[in-house]
């Protein structure tokens, strides 16, 4: 006699293996798992690879209202099938008047920062004249929008290239230096099927960002000029970017020196002191030269910082999925080195790290699997992620920003690491919500009974 209460359950299985009987050979079949009663788990083999059969699966069950999840069983030499009840949502319902309104506000943000950035503000400008006077601040609003909407529409058309539900990106305007916007957020209602999705869709932000970042770095470099340094007069206080050895290295080849430095013919271990002095911010404030940098290079430095913040390798940022993608769950084992190392980095150069690391402590520390975690990279896609990871190594900025007053003295280290705290919380944020809106929950669809697709 079989049981009324599982009779739903066993005419799910068998459409379940009549979908999938030309790509699964079933050995066995288990009705419901402890944690998801209304779940089947199938054991067997694929009868081709992966990366094809999968997603054929994928929207078999779908018909059927099921989400399929496949994984490896080393012990055994056997592939695992589970079939999650309901299914992913396939579009998304964000309100592009929303998207639109943000972006604009962001503008306008970028264009005030841009302003108070220009050479052209007179001495006894007041606020007034900056909101008067926004045009001039043009061309670091137009740098930092282009490489900044780079990044977010990098995800957005890799997301929207594998048909996961993604929203268009929301900018978080926020007029005060050094940028003028919190960056934005993409809202995934979605999960990438394999690491080669994880690897695309993760990898394609910071990649676009950054193909622009560079040479808008560049030619605003070719607009600054080299000047002799000298501390703030009293009362005042000057901003100073802090250094990669990718910024080190462009402004080498822009200037032919390494700048902050002396100026001075060095040997090799002279130079390496001088780019040690200026990744740790210890080079002398009132002695030697650096670049005073025009506005666009700002926003190119700005597209480089960010571009390394999205890239450090953990939980739900973009380099933690590129690290999750390369080496699968081993990259849960890098969270608290990383979290270790921003500790420390927090405690001996930047305050603004050990905000980042109670961040990811608190909210970005797991990463969800894809739904298929039997399909590798392939070796062009393993060159890519190390290049990635590559990217966030010479970009990484060991002292973001620092800044000096007049007395001499660094400005209390908690304001300028508050700098970057809030766009840290929306990096942080933005996998949260891919994690606990988009790519784990499941929407339950009702389905009559029907034929299965034939094989």
């Amino acid at each position: 006699m079989v049981n009324n209460v599982n009779e739903p359950l066993l005419q799910a299985a068998d459409q379940l293996k009549a979908a999938v009987k030309d790509l699964f050979d079933v050995y066995d079949l288990t009705l419901g798992l402890p944690d998801h009663p209304q779940a089947l788990r199938m054991r067997g083999r694929l009868q081709t690879p992966s990366e094809k059969a999968f997603p054929e699966i994928n929207e078999r069950f779908r018909q059927i209202g099921y989400t399929p999840v496949l994984r490896r069983d080393p012990e055994n030499g056997l592939d695992v099938l589970l079939a999650m009840p309901g299914v992913m949502p396939q579009k998304s319902d964000s309100r592009v008047w929303v998207n639109v309104l943000l972006y604009g506000l962001t503008i306008l943000a970028t264009l005030f920062v841009g302003a108070t950035w220009s050479d052209q503000v007179p001495a006894d400008a007041d606020l007034l004249w900056l909101i008067s006077h926004l045009w001039i601040g043009w061309p670091f609003a137009l740098s930092l929008m282009a490489i900044l909407t780079a990044h977010e529409l990098g995800h957005y058309f890799a997301a929207r290239r594998y048909k996961v539900p993604v929203s268009l990106p929301y900018f978080i305007p926020m007029p005060i230096p050094p940028l003028g916007t919190m960056g934005a957020v993409i809202v995934m209602k979605g999960r990438t099927i394999n690491r080669r999705q994880m690897l695309t869709v993760g990898a394609a932000g910071p990649l676009a960002g950054f193909v622009f970042a560079v040479p808008i770095l560049l030619v605003g470099l070719a607009l600054s000029t080299v000047e002799p340094m000298s501390a703030p007069a009293p009362g005042s206080l000057i901003f100073l970017e802090g250094h990669s050895l990718l910024y080190l290295l462009l402004k080498f080849v822009t200037f032919g020196q390494i700048l902050p430095g002396s100026g001075a013919a060095l040997s090799f271990s002279g130079a390496a002191s001088e780019v040690m002095a200026a990744l740790f911010g210890t080079f002398p404030i009132e002695t030697g030269y650096d670049v005073f940098i025009h506005p666009v290079a700002m926003a190119g430095w700005a597209g480089l910082l960010v571009t390394a913040l999205n890239l450090i390798p953990v939980g739900q940022l973009d380099g933690g999925h590129v690290l999750y993608s390369l080496i699968g769950q081993r990259a849960r084992a890098f969270t608290w080195p990383v979290i270790g190392f921003l500790v420390a980095m927090g405690l001996l150069f930047w305050q603004g790290w050990l905000l980042w690391a109670a961040l990811i402590f608190f909210l970005g520390r797991s990463h969800p699997d894809p739904l298929d975690d039997v399909t590798r990279l392939a070796t062009p896609q393993k060159i890519i992620a190390v290049l990635v990871l590559i990217i966030f190594v010479l970009t990484f900025t060991p002292l973001p920003i620092r800044i000096v007053t007049g007395e001499g003295l660094p400005l209390d280290m908690g304001g300028s690491a508050a700098l970057l705290l809030l766009p840290g919380l929306l990096l942080v944020a933005r996998g949260w919500l891919v994690r606990h809106w988009g790519s784990g929950a499941l929407r339950r669809e009702h389905h009559k009974p029907s034929t299965p697709p034939a094989g």
